[in-house]
């Protein structure tokens, strides 16, 4: 997948809802940001990403710190539009450069793929907020999976799935493959994960992109798009202890 052609199209899709809207509608996905609060903490993001891709940064750049980190009174969408294309060029110098994340440090194209997730699933609070629709194509979806595992992965943290613990996650869309297929096991020290089918002691199936938004709590634990089988108590506190 191209993460930067992604990335920019769907910063572009997040901006299209915003050029006609009511900015001071209220978010119910983020409760209490309003639509310029979303679209503030989207391409504020980027350009801190951009920041620290630039500096080389080993340590953690204060967002706040950031130029150009608040958009204009006149011109915000297109302030947000513009956003992206300071982390790329930042990123086109030296794609490999290692510069500090949220896992340690990683090369710095890591911080495309990081900042294309944050505009899917904010563009999707967006469109909720504004009770219109949204799609999420399931090649994406499916990466977006992979991308928040690997995150959860690299945090030393063993409360997300007990030891021994597996949950099962299966994209229904078609032409997926092995890359819509998920299996997740509980350690003393965190999860680890892999691609491929098998059995857990839970599995969700659903599609791809209802499995990213519920992984993400953007649908409720229940909702009527998943499939589960198993333990119910281990996908709800699954979710309740994998806040990012």
């Amino acid at each position: 997948m191209d993460h930067a052609a992604a990335l920019v199209e769907q910063n572009d899709l997040f901006a299209d809802l915003l050029g006609d809207a009511d900015l001071a509608t209220p978010v119910p996905t983020c409760p209490g940001w309003d639509l310029t609060q979303l679209m503030r903490h989207v391409g504020r993001g980027h350009r801190w990403a951009a920041a620290m891709v630039e500096a080389r940064a080993v340590d953690i750049i204060d967002p706040r710190t950031v130029a150009g980190g608040k958009p204009p009174a006149d011109g915000a969408v297109a302030w947000l539009r513009e956003s992206p294309a300071l982390l790329l060029d930042a990123v086109a110098v030296d794609p490999d450069a290692p510069v500090w994340t949220f896992t340690g440090p990683r090369p710095a194209h890591w911080w495309v793929r990081r900042r294309l997730y944050e505009a899917v699933v904010h563009r999707v609070d967006a469109a909720l907020a504004l009770g219109t629709g949204y799609t999420v194509e399931p090649a994406l979806a499916a990466d977006g999976v992979s991308e928040w595992l690997g995150l959860l992965a690299a945090r030393p943290d063993g409360t997300a799935l007990r030891d021994g613990a597996t949950l099962h996650l299966h994209a229904t869309d078609g032409g997926l493959g092995s890359d819509g297929e998920w299996t997740v096991r509980g350690g003393p020290g965190g999860i680890t994960w892999d691609h491929g089918h098998g059995k857990g002691d839970t599995a969700v199936r659903a599609a791809a992109a209802d499995l990213l938004l519920a992984l993400l709590r953007r649908l409720p634990a229940d909702d009527g798009s998943l499939e589960i089988v198993g333990d119910d108590g281990l996908w709800t506190g699954w979710l309740a202890n994998t806040a990012f």
